[in-house]
């Protein structure tokens, strides 16, 4: 189950985003300026979500994978698009709580066109703040594939900082421009309230080794960067007294609260970190790689596996006097491309890449639900069993 005990995190000074856009805007038009106004809950007498007996309500299970959440946001940007679409609810893990939170706070706030908007102009700050960093793909980086940053000086002299120093000891003040930039866009105090959605982000408890989830009643701005936190790179988020650490190592995403605590049984899962891959890794790069796609996917496969044992039990005609809930699994990913991209990518947000991740997002979800929207709320359309068995 998931618990509920108070958080007691601080709270951003910051003002974030009013209600006001009408329609998505270009990104390339955003300014810091606009970020800072005052909250104002904008008028919403119905439902943000369409209505009506052809909207399939769905739950979504956005994975983490830092600048890769740009495809995440190609992915919610089709998706709040569609008249034909409602989401219940939101289970996010790092990038994907980052999301999972502009989401839930821009539905209630705003509505859909005004989530869309939010969302692009929170990843063009993303850019801007980036651009201002040494940490920059070399022209032989970009020669060699779109993203990847492994011949980057900043890169390197990062990795092998982090290799013999503690985060304690290169960032004691626990900079992250991560955080203040999501207080401009977020205020936590109407995600509290939300009704619109329901949102749960994971993150890993150092001490207890297991998964914590932060639901609507606990959320807040420690609690999405505690489920963001990389220990290499930044100390540990406390929350009443409790060291977290990036909900990836647990729960990337968890599912289980989608399973609890939703009456959807569609999951549809926004999968960023391969599963297979072409070629076995050789270099040292590569296995480093190959070693953290693997470490972040291993809770999924996790709960793959249970839900397929559920669902076994319940067509062999036993269903536990209906207690037993059938899962309805969907997937969009970019295996092909995120096969090519190293770790390094994950910390690129140069704002061509993250307008790529996001198209690649955006059209692979345009096709997903030309082939599979009458799929929705019927049966699954992924294969558990080869995907992740």
């Amino acid at each position: 189950m998931v618990s509920k005990p108070k958080t007691t995190g601080t709270r951003s000074t910051k003002k974030p985003v009013k209600a006001t856009a009408s329609k998505p805007a270009n990104p390339t038009n955003s300014s810091t300026a606009r970020n800072k106004v005052s909250v104002k809950k904008a008028s919403n007498p119905c439902s943000p979500w369409p209505q009506g007996e052809k909207v399939r309500r769905i739950n979504v299970a956005l994975q983490g994978g830092g600048a890769h959440g740009a495809l995440t946001w190609g992915v919610l940007d089709r998706l709040l698009e569609d008249d034909g679409i409602s989401i219940e609810g939101i289970s996010g893990t790092s990038a994907g709580a980052v999301n999972g939170v502009l989401l839930a706070y821009g539905i209630t706030a705003g509505g859909r066109a005004f989530t869309r908007d939010l969302l692009a102009r929170f990843w063009k700050r993303i850019s801007e703040i980036a651009a201002t960093s040494p940490l920059q793909p070399t022209p032989l980086d970009r020669m060699l594939g779109l993203g990847r940053m492994d011949y980057s000086p900043a890169f390197m002299a990062l990795d092998m900082m982090s290799r013999v120093l503690s985060p304690y000891q290169f960032n004691a003040l626990a900079l992250n421009p991560l955080r203040d930039t999501l207080a401009e866009f977020v205020d936590f105090e109407v995600i509290r309230h939300c009704k619109e959605v329901k949102l749960f982000v994971s993150a890993t408890s150092v001490k207890r080794g297991r998964v914590k989830i932060f639901d609507l009643e606990e959320m807040s701005l420690d609690a999405v960067m505690a489920s963001a936190c990389l220990p290499f790179l930044q100390p540990a988020v406390e929350i009443d007294g409790e060291p977290y650490w990036d909900g990836g190592y647990m729960g990337n995403p968890a599912i289980f609260p989608l399973i609890y605590h939703t009456d959807s049984s569609d999951v549809l899962l926004i999968q960023l970190n391969p599963i297979n891959i072409q070629e076995t890794p050789k270099s040292a790069q590569e296995i480093l790689d190959r070693l953290n796609t693997l470490t972040f996917n291993s809770s999924l496969m996790r709960e793959m596996r249970a839900i397929k044992f559920v669902t076994d039990i319940i067509d062999s005609g036993y269903d536990d006097d209906g207690r037993l809930k059938r899962m309805l699994m969907h997937v969009i990913d970019a295996e092909d491309v995120m096969d090519d991209l190293g770790v390094s990518s994950k910390l690129n947000a140069d704002w061509e890449f993250l307008q790529y991740l996001h198209r690649i997002g955006y059209d692979r979800t345009e096709v997903w639900l030309k082939e599979n929207r009458d799929a929705l709320g019927v049966r699954s359309t992924m294969d558990i069993e080869e995907m992740y068995l």
